[in-house]
């Protein structure tokens, strides 16, 4: 299973199996997993095991796999309302989730979902560029992720945007990262982080390489997008990081107050006066 470094001391409840997409060019993640909702006894018992262990500590719970928040509200309020009766400090719920599983819930039913507590949305748009966004399938448009950050907001979820340097490619890494800093600014979301493409065996984007369609930028044209992202978005009060195991740089502070103090980090490693993390201790 997979989850954001930030939810490294939750409990994670697989109560999806797989990806409803599942079609993202550079993903591996679920490509061996058929996608299903698992059944709702076998989650609940999950979290009734759980609480066996953890029950009066735990406090963070991550709903699994590629995007739960696809679930069916059948599923998320039993699955919340249990989790809050066993686990009597637990104080966020979080998920993945794409823009069209925000979509697909009416204002109400997103509210609800806030009201039973789930509380934070990990959105991946990965690049704002709209050409970038198509190439690499990523199943939903700028203005799409833009609505779905202003719906969450308004039912009083938190939302954390990932961003892939290096999306783009060498062709259009300029115009990836001018354009996922204008999402960013319109997202506005309260947490942002930066993760570094991989190009992954087996996936279409390796064969896209292997027929010379896309070539991922260098290591400093990967520092320079980061650095161009960090200059030009305008969130209003933002936890930024880039400490997931892909980055050669890891970074945090909050943006805008961070801003100029992380840009002369990036300046510096630009110039070879800070180590960048070895190839062998990159990973995914």
């Amino acid at each position: 299973m997979y989850r954001p470094p930030s939810e490294a001391d939750s409990f994670i409840l697989q109560a999806t199996v797989g990806c409803s997409h599942n079609k993202c060019v550079y993903c591996d993640m679920y490509r061996d997993k058929e996608f299903r909702v698992r059944d709702l006894d076998e989650s609940l018992a999950m979290l009734r095991m759980a609480a066996r262990y953890e029950g009066a500590s735990l406090e963070k719970l991550f709903v699994a796999d590629g995007d739960a928040l696809v679930m069916g509200m059948d599923h998320w309020i039993p699955i919340l309302e249990t989790a809050h009766q066993l686990f009597p400090r637990l104080r966020r719920v979080s998920c993945y989730a794409m823009a069209s599983n925000v979509q697909s819930k009416t204002d109400e039913e997103l509210q609800i979902l806030r009201k039973h507590g789930l509380s934070l949305l990990y959105l991946g748009p990965e690049s704002g560029d709209p050409e970038t966004m198509r190439r690499i399938v990523k199943g939903g448009t700028f203005e799409d992720h833009v609505e779905a950050a202003q719906r969450a907001h308004q039912a009083g979820m938190k939302i954390s945007v990932i961003a892939l340097l290096g999306a783009g490619g060498v062709a259009r890494s300029k115009e990836h990262a001018e354009a996922t800093a204008r999402l960013v600014t319109e997202m506005d979301p309260e947490f942002f982080a930066a993760l570094t493409l991989t190009v992954i065996p087996g996936t279409p984007m390796e064969r896209m390489e292997a027929k010379g369609k896309f070539e991922l930028p260098s290591i400093d044209g990967l520092l320079r997008e980061l650095c161009t992202i960090v200059d030009l978005a305008r969130p209003s009060n933002a936890v930024f990081r880039s400490n997931h195991a892909s980055n050669y740089l890891p970074i945090s502070g909050r943006l805008p107050h961070d801003r100029e103090r992380i840009l002369k980090v990036l300046d510096a490693a630009l110039h070879g006066d800070i180590n960048l993390r070895p190839e062998w201790a990159r990973g995914l």
